[in-house]
């Protein structure tokens, strides 16, 4: 096996977070260039092939990142990353926090991630829907905090997974995430919403797509439009479409944002950005198709990305945070974001 397949297989096996830690990305040349870091932090994290070290806080300590000065120090002395002593952590009994942790700013932020997942067929109804939510957690805090976090909702999560210094029993009984964090980011936890809590798709298409028999020509018009966001604003709306081989050129016009067609692998792609409800973004035009080919058996499904900010689209809201343990009052931020997910429009 390649050294650059052992790596893929550090990103993917352990957390990437970590390698986003050290070096800033975890992309292909990153990787090749710090192939020994990611050995060495491939050592700490894997005993015998089973997880040991994995959060970020320990292994700075076991590891020490990279820097200029430090790769410069390291080739004239020979001596390399590892830390000379075990981090304090790895003797108690909470080993993803680190002994010793000062601030002058205590701070605790955390953002709720949803992405939505969901099949529309082509009269506008919902054939599947499904909500992925993570909790990031950014905790810089002094001391040895004990937090509780309690929500508005708990009772719509499903399937939930949570951070190893989460109090699971207390999660059974009462609803609220009991736990001492870790120094720095992590996720707390990740949940599933079923389609039976779902609030509401954000986003609704109008769409008319027609590929005549024995003609050269097509028929495109596609209008978007918010469907219910809770007085948020719909952003970052991008669709992509595939359209069938026989489609030659594309000539279409948007009353909002710009696209793009790739006659090479047959990709549109449509940059809307905000939707305004004074009017909605349509593109609208003629599809231009090899003479004398078959007409396709298939219309092409849409695919959307979009972004809504400060919202959670299933309702979940974080009531308090409640900090045991220490005396000082720490600032604490919470933020949310709803994406789409596999989120495809059937035509």
């Amino acid at each position: 096996m390649s050294r650059f397949n052992m790596d893929l297989i550090f990103c993917r096996l352990c957390n990437v977070s970590v390698c986003q830690d050290y070096f800033g990305e975890c992309s292909e040349q990153c990787l090749k260039d710090n192939v020994v870091i990611v050995y060495e932090l491939l050592e700490e994290m894997l005993d015998n092939g089973f997880p040991l070290a994995t959060e970020s806080n320990i292994l700075k300590e076991l590891i020490k990142p990279p820097t200029i000065l430090r790769s410069v120090v390291n080739s004239l002395t020979g001596s390399s990353n590892m830390g000379e002593t075990l981090p304090t952590g790895q003797l108690s009994n909470i080993p993803w926090r680190r002994a010793g942790v000062k601030y002058t700013n205590n701070e605790a932020y955390f953002d709720v991630i949803e992405e939505v997942d969901a099949i529309i067929d082509k009269s506008g109804s919902t054939v599947f829907a499904e909500i992925q939510g993570v909790i990031d957690a950014c905790v810089k805090m002094t001391g040895m905090p004990d937090l509780t976090l309690s929500f508005l909702n708990p009772r719509l999560l499903d399937d939930v997974s949570f951070h190893p210094c989460v109090r699971f029993k207390r999660w059974e009984s009462e609803r609220v995430l009991s736990f001492i964090p870790p120094d720095g980011n992590f996720r707390l936890m990740s949940y599933r919403v079923s389609s039976q809590n779902l609030a509401a798709i954000p986003v609704y298409v109008k769409h008319i797509i027609t590929f005549q028999e024995n003609s050269s020509s097509g028929r495109f018009d596609v209008t978007v439009g918010p469907k219910q966001n809770m007085g948020k604003t719909v952003e970052s709306i991008v669709l992509t479409v595939h359209m069938p081989k026989v489609v030659l050129n594309t000539n279409l016009t948007p009353t909002q944002g710009t696209y793009t067609f790739d006659p090479v692998n047959k990709v549109l792609s449509w940059d809307i950005g905000k939707i305004t409800t004074l009017k909605l973004p349509n593109l609208k035009g003629s599809i231009s198709l090899q003479s004398g080919a078959p007409k396709p058996e298939e219309n092409p499904s849409l695919n959307m990305n979009f972004k809504i900010q400060q919202l959670a689209i299933s309702g979940l809201k974080v009531n308090r945070l409640d900090m045991y343990g220490e005396r000082y009052k720490p600032f604490k931020g919470v933020k949310y974001l709803t994406k789409a997910g596999k989120f495809q429009v059937r035509t």
